[in-house]
């Protein structure tokens, strides 16, 4: 396949460098690169010599420096300077003042024109999660003088989403990198795990399964075209997802989808990855009823399938059987799904143990289940009797029955806090509307006044009605979880109308005792409400009567409470007397 251009990619010059401006001249201009280019390469051998863990230097794009001096807030003269981009892991970022110290004194001593900008890659995936894109693409598409994988793995990504973006940006909604480049163990030979999330929710002129197959063979085709521009071995592994398969899979709590949000980075966002990311860090990302049946029937039915398989098989489901209802349980308590062979033992632990809800044989047993599987895949394993695996699948049928008995803890918990919720919040507004009546005569007076009156439906009684029956239910231990989560949803209805309908209440109420008045050369707005005339003239609160006096937002706010439960406005016949002779005539617009 032949390369596109690279100089006609939106925002993307990959060649860079090529010089903007032609040199005055070239000979002199190439002897001055050629003397700053080994002397940077002393710089980099006596950095590498002095903090081995350094990750990858390289030279920044001339392009780029001006955007770099900005969010670093260098000296405007470092702008003639050569940039230099040095990357440490991320447990050696408390080392970074004395690198650059170090560095300092050397460039120094060269008298060479050079800035260093010291950064670890976490540091990296937060300007592409702040969507400075022009700043992570440059750092892509440094000169690499030193790279144990991370540049090289950036670099071909970058390249890949920009001949992406050139050919489908309408599509395109979300570019992310995941996997061992974000872990920080990428090596030169590291395959490259990204996302690109396609929106198929307007599509007309072809069937949606017609543009993903379309769209993910160019997409295909495109990385061997970035490996070959990149000069690297790293291997793009690209997965294509329609946006409509994506939020499905997302709403059914499938671990790989909340894994890419949770640990995954964005190269290019409209808009959707990033928040995607904020809700699942909210814990606003929650499994349903149904998917949380599914990850807990994982367990069920372990005990026959490993006796059938091979030894490699018998690992697979015991660790998949015994992980996986551990991951359910942890978002089931609020949680995002954590790393089943790295952060899950720990959650687990955190949530269950210390909060003296489960014994600590079977986090014991967990931890135990993730560590023989991590020996298993290192080859430390390469055996295991009988008697041993019929011990294993064992402890893994008591495990995954406590878990069942730890599932109703959790929901009666989460029932408990749901409903008292759900009731607390129906019964508040009423009163609001009603004044304070038991939860029957709120609903009988509801259905005289509100649904007969057609200020609300019969759905809405309905829904009154099967909040305060389920509570009682709830009382009685008859609720189940699936009719708690339906009148959940039932509830936001009935609640986001009545507050909208109180809102429309007091809104009236205000505009009431409402009055706009038109001096000589000023508009002057008085709100009349329990008996006193309030004037607002900028950003000042005054209250008017016989004279004008100073006044403030809460003693408004207090006196607009009270007229909510008055008919009519009184208006002191003092004020109209008052505020004539301090501005003089006026007219009432309305």
């Amino acid at each position: 396949m032949v390369a596109e251009s690279t100089d006609s990619i939106p925002g993307m010059n990959l060649n860079y460098s090529k010089p903007q401006i032609p040199p005055t001249n070239p000979e002199e201009e190439k002897a001055k690169f050629e003397k700053t280019k080994k002397e940077i390469e002393k710089l980099k051998n006596f950095a590498l010599k002095k903090f081995k863990y350094i990750l990858a230097f390289g030279i920044l794009p001339p392009q780029s420096i001006p955007k770099f001096i900005e969010e670093e807030e260098a000296p405007e003269n470092s702008k003639d300077h050569v940039h230099i981009e040095i990357i440490v892991p991320d447990e050696k970022s408390k080392e970074i003042p004395k690198i650059k110290q170090e560095l300092i004194k050397e460039i120094e001593s060269t008298k060479e024109k050079v800035w260093a900008h010291i950064m670890t890659p976490s540091e990296i995936w937060e300007i592409c999660m702040d969507q400075k894109f022009e700043l992570s693409g440059a750092i892509a598409m440094s000169y690499p003088i030193y790279d144990k994988g991370i540049l090289g793995a950036l670099r071909v990504s970058e390249i890949h989403k920009s001949l992406v973006l050139q050919k489908f940006e309408k599509y395109v909604v979300s570019y992310v990198i995941g996997g061992s480049l974000i872990r920080g163990d990428a090596a030169k030979t590291s395959d490259v795990d990204v996302f690109v999330i396609i929106n198929d929710t307007d599509v007309k002129k072809m069937p949606r399964r017609e543009l993903l197959e379309r769209l993910r063979g160019i997409i295909y085709q495109y990385v061997a075209e970035a490996s070959q521009i990149a000069g690297v071995k790293n291997r793009l592994e690209p997965q294509i997802y329609l946006l409509t398969d994506f939020w499905d899979a997302v709403k059914d709590a499938h671990p790989v989808m909340f894994t890419f949000i949770r640990d995954g980075v964005p190269l290019y966002d409209r808009g959707t990855f990033m928040p995607w990311k904020a809700l699942l860090r909210m814990g606003k990302l929650k499994p349903s009823p149904e998917s949380i049946d599914m990850f807990m029937s994982m367990g069920d039915g372990v005990i026959q399938r490993s006796k059938r398989t091979l030894l490699s098989e018998i690992f697979t489901n015991i660790f998949w059987g015994v992980t996986t209802p551990a991951q359910a349980m942890v978002m089931l308590n609020g949680g995002a799904p954590p790393n089943a062979k790295k952060e899950l033992v720990n959650e687990f632990k955190k949530e269950f143990l210390e909060k003296g809800m489960l014994e600590k044989k079977y986090v014991d047993f967990l931890e135990k289940v993730v560590q023989t599987w991590r020996d298993y895949e290192h080859e430390k394993i390469k055996d295991i009797s009988g008697a041993e695996i019929d011990k294993l699948l064992k402890q893994t049928e008591e495990f995954n029955s406590r878990l069942k008995d730890l599932r109703k803890e959790i929901e009666a918990k989460a029932q408990e806090k749901t409903m008292e919720q759900i009731y607390g919040d129906v019964i508040e507004l009423l009163k609001n509307m009603m004044g304070n009546k038991t939860p029957e005569k709120l609903a009988e007076e509801f259905e005289r006044e509100y649904v007969k009156k057609a200020k609300f439906t019969n759905q809405h009684l309905r829904i009154l009605k099967d909040v305060i029956k389920a509570k009682k239910e709830f009382k009685k231990e008859k609720a189940e979880f699936h009719k708690i989560d339906r009148v959940r949803k039932d509830a936001d209805i009935l609640i986001k109308d009545l507050i909208e309908y109180i809102q429309r209440k007091d809104l009236t109420s205000i505009n009431k005792g409402k009055m706009i008045l038109k001096t000589k050369d000023k508009r002057l707005e008085i709100v009349n409400a329990d008996g006193k005339t309030f004037l607002f003239e900028g950003n000042s609160v005054k209250k008017v009567s016989g004279k004008i006096e100073e006044s403030n937002l809460e003693e408004f706010e207090k006196a607009m409470s009270k007229q909510k439960d008055s008919p009519s406005v009184e208006i002191d016949s003092k004020v109209f007397d008052t505020l004539k002779k301090n501005y003089g005539d006026f007219e009432v617009i309305f």
